[in-house]
């Protein structure tokens, strides 16, 4: 990179830090040299952490997501009035993405789902889905649009062709502490969901202790955000704020989530889950036309989890992003027979009678990633069966010294962590209130 280059990437920095305007068309030749590698790393660095630290405005993100968008190709359908996606900003145990791309494939939609990789705390859908022996995430535009004609639905991480910049910007925002910006988050998000032509996107936001939002408050300027950047952007949108203080389901970890998935799609697994996928999927069915109403979408998602025509279809992609068609016959029909097993398995007993009123998830992610469930550097390899199964549900009456959960892994367990571990759960005399994970809905 010339001087005079780095000169106005330095002036976007100040820009920044001084909480004035950036010069747009500066921004916009950044967003290219970010997504052809030409500027340093640390360059990146300094930006993304003057952005997280004072905030950019609505014009700038706007700008921001488009140009991200811009970065790489754009998938073109001749109609995308049926072209649907979601995306959730994190939580533990979300698995939610490798049921509804099939189960919406099911019913009718047409789903070029682009996913991520780990994101601090939280699992990433491309590392689930890469625990399984053979899939292939790494799909060209022209391979996504060929899949969805076919089957009707993929799910493909970020390459240099589609919002390269992003590929950049987001694997560098897991290592500097620069996630929780609501300008980053939503230009992050809507770049990528822009880059699949879509017609409608259902965004889920988490919020509480595990999420990267803590309150209602924080959830809804950015559900607001992602919401009208994506309008902005032609995209028929819905937020849907859901409550994130406890694990999603019964697994938590990369390939026990498969598991944890594939149960679902079996007809069986977390009602948790099953409820969470229903709503998203419903939405996505009204809000494209398939669906008249909220009950009917619910019926048409229920239906397909119900059938097995969601599992044919979750078959139906793993075979044709490259999984062989006995693995896939046998990870539909016995998961764990096909998927890694940890060399440890340590069970954790609760440490007297009550009913379960909170599960710590950060504590959770915290010791799964430290085993190598997540990242701390860009370069870190995922250990895919390390994680967590969970035995008991929330507001469930457990007995003292009764087993609730295993932990996976392959390293022994120190002290403090054992410690941890024993901490977890946290026990009521009374039964707590089961609340619907839906907090608030935003359009």
């Amino acid at each position: 990179m010339i001087d005079m280059e780095l000169v106005k990437v330095d002036k976007l920095i100040s820009s920044v830090e001084s909480n004035q305007m950036m010069n747009l068309d500066h921004l916009a030749e950044f967003i290219t040299g970010v997504a052809n590698h030409s500027i340093p790393v640390k360059k990146i660095e300094k930006w993304l952490k003057a952005v997280h630290s004072n905030g950019i405005s609505v014009k700038e993100t706007t700008i921001l997501t488009r140009n991200m968008m811009q970065s790489g190709a754009v998938l073109d359908w001749s109609d995308n009035k049926l072209v649907v996606d979601k995306h959730s900003t994190g939580g533990v145990g979300d698995k939610m993405s490798l049921i509804l791309a099939p189960a919406l494939a099911a019913c009718g939609a047409k789903v070029p789902m682009l996913a991520g990789r780990g994101l601090g705390h939280t699992g990433g859908t491309i590392d689930k889905l890469e625990s399984i022996p053979g899939f292939n995430c790494s799909l060209t535009p022209k391979e996504m649009q060929k899949q969805i004609a076919d089957i009707g639905c993929c799910i493909a991480a970020q390459n240099d062709a589609i919002a390269p910049a992003d590929g950049l910007l987001y694997a560098i925002r897991d290592v500097t502490h620069t996630i929780d910006s609501i300008p980053l988050i939503t230009a992050s998000i809507i770049s990528k969901k822009a880059a699949e032509g879509l017609g409608s996107l259902v965004l889920d936001v988490k919020c509480g202790s595990a999420a990267f939002m803590k309150t209602k408050s924080d959830a809804e300027e950015l559900a607001k955000s992602m919401v009208g950047a994506a309008k902005g952007l032609g995209i028929n949108t819905t937020a849907q704020i859901t409550q994130m203080d406890y694990p999603i389901g019964n697994y938590v970890g990369n390939s026990l989530e498969v598991i944890g998935s594939i149960e679902i799609l079996q007809g069986m697994g977390s009602k948790d889950t099953r409820e969470l996928v229903v709503m998203q999927g419903s939405a996505l069915l009204v809000q494209s036309g398939i669906a008249q109403n909220n009950l009917k979408g619910n019926e048409m998602i229920e239906e397909v989890l119900s059938n097995g025509l969601a599992l044919q279809y979750f078959e139906k992609m793993c075979v044709a992003q490259g999984v062989k068609g006995s693995i896939a016959k046998e990870l539909i029909e016995n998961p764990r027979n096909v998927l890694a097993k940890s060399s440890l398995v340590t069970k954790v007993s609760a440490p007297k009678s009550g009913y379960v009123s909170k599960i710590n998830s950060m504590a959770m992610a915290d010791i799964a990633r430290q085993h190598g469930a997540g990242r701390f550097a860009i370069e870190d390899e995922i250990i895919f069966d390390v994680g967590f199964k969970i035995l008991v549900d929330h507001g469930q009456h457990v007995s003292s010294k009764q087993i609730w959960l295993e932990f996976h892994h392959n390293q022994s367990l120190s002290e403090s962590e054992m410690a941890l571990l024993n901490s977890i759960l946290e026990l009521d005399d009374r039964q707590p209130r089961v609340k619907s994970r839906l907090i608030s809905t935003i359009s």
